[in-house]
């Protein structure tokens, strides 16, 4: 018995010796089976020829920007600057007076003490350029999309989604409990089959982008407030990629298709043309916006804008609201680049959008040529999947009001170089 407690004892000891070694031995071939899962997801993003490198910019955002390891100037044809505002001297101005006057940051979320007197004056700013009665502010448009669906419908609800509608869209339609239909790309038959389908749910919702940004399409509103108005449903509209240029006024889609009143809800972004810096919003009746600001979680658990980014979103609005110039100058360029790319035998996806996506199909080859293009000075990127579907791959080049002619024409003129070299156009 005596033998039998003193080894008992001594395999307990060694046991307690040996039992961080054990545990850390366990640890680290989790982490190393990790490692090897990833590294094989890695590897066959690399052979696909989808992997998405970061080019490292060493410049303020522009039309002409400097690439760490470029020498001089680079044209600049992908970035969401679409009106130049990001670099504008007012706008840099308006953050920077802002910074010194209210500090880098709130540290706290909006309701608790991050609210202060200047992202109230933006709300009412943003409110005042769409004509809608109320709005919102969050850390970016995807937090805007996330925060609206789950407060806005319940389970006896529906929800109507363009199957090409923005990732943040999905995913926040995912997270409310309302019933699902998703609609073939911009086809009205299909959309009034599921608003039938629907007619027995409380609130019906119809959701699409205004542009959609990997194609420069735009979405048929007319015929969607249309169908939205026979069957009692409201409509919704992601504006981020035709806030500030689209429309006479750069007011948005619905503008430009003379829906201003049938459409609902508006979210969009500060940070592309409005800016270029952060955030998102959404704009619509005051009692949904009361009613985000008491239960959208994006809203109540995410740091409020900071004051340097609200300072140049609020000038750049501002801007836009005394003259409509910066806005119409778009179409011009637009056009010029979309015609003499089709000329010299590219396909271009979209019309009268400023973003152009050159179509070329295959992964590798939308990688190879837009490296090719920055070694003659032109920044481009090709998109390839996921970012779209698989044998869809693009380079996605992006008009801004900050070019000139001459820019938009070496631009061209290095695309028939490139496509020429690879076979894409005679």
């Amino acid at each position: 018995m005596l033998f039998r407690t003193t080894v008992f004892k001594v395999n307990y000891q060694v046991r307690g010796i040996l039992s961080p070694l054990l545990n850390s031995n366990r640890k680290y071939a989790a982490l190393a089976e990790a490692k090897l899962v990833l590294e094989s997801e890695l590897e066959s993003i690399r052979v696909a020829g989808t992997w998405k490198g970061e080019r490292v910019i060493t410049s303020k955002q522009g039309p002409r920007i400097n690439v760490d390891g470029s020498r001089g100037d680079i044209l600049n044809f992908c970035a969401n600057n679409y009106l130049g505002l990001s670099s504008h001297p007012e706008v840099i101005d308006a953050g920077v007076e802002a910074l010194k006057k209210y500090g880098a940051g709130l540290s706290s979320v909006r309701f608790i003490c991050g609210t202060q007197d200047l992202h109230k004056q933006l709300e009412q700013k943003i409110a005042q350029f769409h004509e809608r009665e109320d709005a919102i502010l969050y850390a970016s448009c995807f937090d805007a999309n996330a925060g609206l669906f789950e407060v806005l419908l319940g389970p006896d609800d529906a929800v109507l989604s363009d199957e090409l509608n923005h990732a943040s869209i999905i995913d926040g339609i995912r997270l409310c409990r309302a019933r699902r239909f998703r609609y073939r790309h911009m086809d009205l038959n299909d959309l009034e089959e599921k608003l039938k389908e629907s007619q027995s749910s409380r609130l019906r919702l119809v959701v699409t982008d205004g542009v959609f940004s990997m194609d420069g399409d735009i979405a048929p509103l007319v015929g969607i407030c249309d169908l939205a108005e026979r069957y009692g449903a409201m409509v919704f509209i992601d504006e981020c990629h035709a806030t500030g240029f689209m429309g006479p006024r750069g007011r948005g889609t619905d503008e430009l298709l003379g829906v201003m009143d049938r459409v609902h809800i508006v979210n969009s972004t500060l940070g592309k043309a409005l800016g270029g810096a952060a955030g998102g919003y959404t704009v619509g009746p005051k009692t949904l916006i009361d009613l985000l600001r008491q239960r959208s979680r994006p809203y109540l658990f995410s740091n409020s804008l900071p004051p340097p980014v609200v300072g140049c979103s609020a000038r750049a609005i501002e801007l836009l609201l005394q003259s409509n110039e910066i806005a119409q100058s778009m179409a011009a360029k637009t056009k010029r680049f979309r015609e003499s790319m089709t000329k010299a035998g590219f396909t271009i996806s979209g019309a009268n959008h400023p973003i152009c996506p050159v179509m070329l199909g295959d992964a590798r080859l939308a990688t190879v040529m837009a490296e090719d293009m920055l070694k003659l000075g032109v920044y481009v990127i090709g998109f390839s999947y996921p970012v779209v579907p698989k044998g869809k791959a693009r380079i996605r080049v992006q008009i801004s009001a900050a070019h000139s002619d001459a820019d938009i024409d070496r631009c061209v003129s290095g695309f028939i170089q490139v496509g020429r070299k690879h076979g894409v156009v005679p």
